[in-house]
């Protein structure tokens, strides 16, 4: 069973190894500190939930909330969605979604959006089962 709730500033010391995964391994310690900051802060428009079982944190997701030009609504996107190996392909991630989705509906948001990796199939499969995928290319401007 997966219990998935908010993370809260108690759980940092289980939420970095799952935070070190997504970025594999690239830690940038004021990104961290951060982010963490961020997700556990009540007035943040960032979003993080944990899915817990076996009494471990197996799983995180974490998105940014924002306006829109297209709705009036406000909409998420969902930028990292991270499960541990050992607990993968036990239905994790798709809880994770589930989640935020029940959390947005919640809050009123218009819609929950997300990019990823093309060549990532098995994100492409679990994406293509909990939403649709729009032809757009992607486009980055460093700044």
């Amino acid at each position: 069973m997966v219990d998935i709730r908010p993370l809260s500033a108690d759980d940092f010391e289980d939420w970095l190894p799952l935070w070190d995964g997504n970025n594999l391994g690239q830690r940038n310690e004021n990104v961290t500190k951060s982010t963490w900051s961020e997700l556990t802060s009540p007035e943040s428009a960032i979003v993080g939930l944990g899915a817990w079982t076996e009494g471990k944190l197996a799983g995180i997701i974490h998105g940014v909330v924002h306006p829109t030009t297209g709705s009036l609504k406000p909409v998420c996107y969902m930028q990292d969605v991270y499960v541990d190996p050992a607990f993968r392909r036990q239905g994790i991630a798709k809880a994770l979604i589930a989640a935020l989705e029940e959390t947005g509906k919640r809050e009123g948001w218009a819609r929950i959006y997300w990019l990823a990796e093309g060549k990532n199939s098995d994100a492409q499969a679990l994406y293509r089962s909990v939403g649709y995928r729009l032809d757009f290319s992607f486009h980055v401007l460093p700044l």
